[in-house]
């Protein structure tokens, strides 16, 4: 009987946050929200989004979320201060391990600091923190560890440049389009 109140309740939730990232007034959605649990000091949240366990999320001041981004907060998502996530982004705190005889959960925190820009459809998994001023270049697949102000892009990703390091600037500023 509790797992189908359990699986109830869930199924509550998800459809709130369905209806919620289709609502298309910003302050609304961005209220609704914080009331759902969600840390968001000063960011921009697109619509269209899909998020898992809100209350384990925390967006940082001045960032921008971009349309159809996915966010699985299951195991907790911190991203920094003036970060950019462009379009249909994927964050992901839990996945199954391949290896395991019964198809068990493996995953851990995602960690993006601030000046960080991940690019469009890129997908970042379990256990993966971005360094400060990092960029993930559009399509790329992030398993492992990315240092602060380097370039990643490719399945898997791997380093192509190196960003200059006195950035200034906040993408939600001017109304927050994110950037490609």
């Amino acid at each position: 009987m509790k797992a189908l109140i359990r699986n109830y309740v869930n199924s509550l939730i998800w459809m709130w946050l369905a209806i919620l990232s289709r609502l298309p007034v910003r302050w609304i959605r961005t209220g609704l929200l914080k009331l759902s649990g969600m840390q968001i000091d000063g960011a921009i949240v697109y619509g269209g989004f899909h998020v898992r366990k809100p209350s384990k999320i925390k967006i940082g001041n001045g960032s921008v979320i971009g349309h159809g981004v996915t966010l699985d907060g299951r195991n907790g998502i911190t991203i920094g201060e003036n970060v950019n996530f462009s379009s249909e982004v994927m964050v992901w705190t839990m996945q199954h391990d391949y290896d395991s005889q019964d198809f068990r959960i493996a995953g851990g925190e995602v960690v993006i600091g601030d000046y960080a820009w991940i690019s469009a459809r890129a997908t970042i998994l379990p256990n993966v923190k971005i360094g400060e001023g990092a960029v993930v270049a559009a399509g790329a697949l992030v398993t492992k560890d990315v240092a602060p102000f380097s370039v990643v892009g490719g399945v898997p990703a791997k380093k192509i440049a190196v960003r200059r390091k006195d950035l200034n600037y906040s993408p939600a500023e001017g109304g927050g389009l994110p950037f490609v």
